[in-house]
């Protein structure tokens, strides 16, 4: 199970063991490079195996006794909850997943940070628990058996949404909470639950909070004693995070397609700011290597085609840093999806509604009126989603359908019947897809060359601020553009005319490749319904046809 997770902690491996439990640790050293910081660590009687990092665990360490055996941030968390058990959680400052087993109560504690910035598994054995922080190393305990419903899950969302994963007795503890094991018996709670409510204030007061608050929080997020860098996009959320830095060191992606590329922007970021800058060029034939590699990355279906090229800037980051900082969280934190001022469920009409019901479901038309004809929850749904429930159950063979199956059921979980629709559409993201989907996506793909990355823009302290503000001040629907508050906090500080470019996105033209080799995706349905799994071929034409094909190199690597 350890040598499944090698990558994650290429630097030592350290292993702890009594009676009926063992813990193992895989180690990649960026605080406290010494023999101090060797993992599981022992204290009294608790023993910690911890991936993460605690920003504030300078600050933390003042209030506990001494003496201290290391310098890095594993010691401290130990002693707190050897002191103070769950209790300390609200008090960690930045992103985490760990097992504590208690030697004396004989009780395991899982825990996972508020955000779901790093990943946590577990399984249920006839005998105890296992856990791990990928799926790829539960799998020799053997007898997993594929979960139907997680098949559907991954079709409407494009990921399997926590708690489940692909497997039905393997589990996903959801962000923001913890899981306790004593004799047999599991409890799972949550310990985070931001508040959603509006604190009045003006945009200026507001701007001038968030620039004091990101001069705190973005500089603590370099906490390291090995070398860390930025990566910086054209976009406005990676300019943000290296404004807050002195010169750092950053990394761009470009593509060789010039339609697609941001290169030229970021270059002129890095000058503007004064970053030691390097580049590079991906090319968008590498998408066949991609269908060979992402499945066996996630170990589960996993449909976000940008995932190919955060791989690629993690290995070419990685050839001279351990730690990178990302803007990752800000389109969902700051309102920088177009969703936010679309009107999401204002265009649904009879007449499109008809169409949806009536046309072929897999057709692109079809899918526009699907989408349009959605109201309420469904509407956020198809905004957040991935394929429509229609399609879905067009798709699938009998015996991987269910009827009347709940599809949304992951958004049901977070839905606030109580808040604006901004604010509605905001909450959902950062409780659902933000963790499932886009923070999977940095954490494997990074973690895949044992380059740690770090979101400051996640940091918890980030979203409670920002989930106070009035959308008011984030959002112009009339000028069809979001972010509002970091466009005004940043113009004067980035190059004339940044913010006026279009937004691009950081992912290869996976649709015109598509198209280009729309044999690959009648190939990869057709492998599926010989396997019982789709009822019907699908072609180029299908707007999710990337993710049937990651579903069929999936089950040819797994299933």
């Amino acid at each position: 199970m350890a040598e499944r997770l090698r990558h994650r902690g290429p630097d030592g491996e350290g292993v702890w063991s009594a009676p009926g439990v063992v813990l193992v640790h895989r180690r990649l050293s960026i605080l406290d490079l010494s023999e101090g910081g060797h993992q599981p660590m022992v204290h009294g009687s608790s023993v910690l195996t911890y991936n993460g990092e605690l920003y504030n665990h300078p600050a933390l360490r003042t209030e506990l006794p001494g003496p201290w055996r290391s310098t890095g941030d594993t010691e401290v968390l130990l002693r707190l909850l050897a002191r103070d058990g769950v209790a300390c959680l609200p008090r960690l400052a930045g992103m985490f997943a760990f097992a504590c087993w208690d030697t004396e109560r004989r009780s395991l504690l899982l825990v996972r940070d508020r955000l779901g910035i790093k990943p946590l598994y577990y399984r249920v054995l006839p005998d105890g628990i296992a856990f791990a922080s990928e799926l790829k190393a539960l799998l020799p305990l053997g007898g997993c058996e594929v979960d139907p419903s997680a098949v559907r899950d991954y079709l409407f969302h494009g990921y399997v949404p926590a708690p489940k994963s692909i497997y039905r007795d393997v589990y996903k503890l959801p962000a923001g909470h913890w899981l306790s094991f004593e004799d047999g018996r599991i409890q799972v709670e949550r310990y985070w639950e931001p508040s959603a409510a509006i604190v009045p204030c003006s945009a200026a007061e507001s701007r001038e909070q968030l620039d004091s608050l990101l001069r705190e929080v973005v500089p603590a997020h370099t906490l390291s004693d090995v070398p860390v860098g930025v990566f910086l996009s054209g976009g406005l959320d990676s300019a943000l995070t290296t404004y807050y830095l002195k010169a750092p060191h950053t990394f761009s992606l470009g593509f060789d397609e010039r339609d697609r590329s941001e290169l030229d922007a970021a270059r002129s970021v890095a000058r503007h700011l004064g970053t030691m800058h390097t580049d590079m060029v991906a090319r968008s034939t590498d998408f066949a290597n991609a269908l060979d590699v992402l499945p066996s990355l996630f170990d589960e279906p996993f449909g976000d085609s940008a995932a190919w090229s955060n791989l690629l800037i993690a290995e070419f980051a990685r050839r001279e840093v351990t730690v990178a900082l990302s803007g990752e969280g800000g389109d969902e934190v700051f309102c920088g999806y177009p969703r936010y001022w679309a009107g999401v469920g204002e265009r649904s009409t009879p007449w499109n509604r008809w169409l949806a019901a009536s046309l072929p479901p897999l057709s692109r038309f079809a899918d526009s009126m699907q989408r349009r004809a959605a109201i309420g929850l469904p509407a956020f749904a198809a905004a957040l989603g991935g394929s429509t429930a229609r399609q879905v159950d067009a798709l699938l063979a009998d015996e991987w359908r269910e009827d009347g199956y709940d599809y949304a059921w992951f958004y049901r979980r977070h839905w606030r019947e109580d808040l604006s629709p901004l604010a509605r559409l905001r909450w959902l993201d950062i409780h659902t897809a933000l963790a499932e989907g886009l923070l999977t996506k940095v954490d494997r793909t990074s973690m895949a060359h044992s380059l740690e990355v770090r979101p400051p823009l996640l940091d918890h302290r980030v979203v409670e601020f920002m989930l106070g503000v009035d959308p008011a001040h984030l959002v112009d629907r009339s000028r069809g553009r979001g972010k509002v508050l970091v466009r005004e906090l940043m113009a004067p500080r980035l190059p004339a005319g940044h913010l006026d470019r279009p937004k691009s996105g950081f992912g290869l033209p996976v649709h015109r490749w598509i198209t280009r080799n729309a044999h690959l995706v009648d190939e990869a349905s057709r492998r599926l319904m010989a396997r019982g799994v789709l009822r019907r071929p699908v072609t180029a034409e299908f707007r999710r046809a990337w993710q049937i094909l990651i579903l069929d190199r999936w089950f040819t690597a797994f299933g």
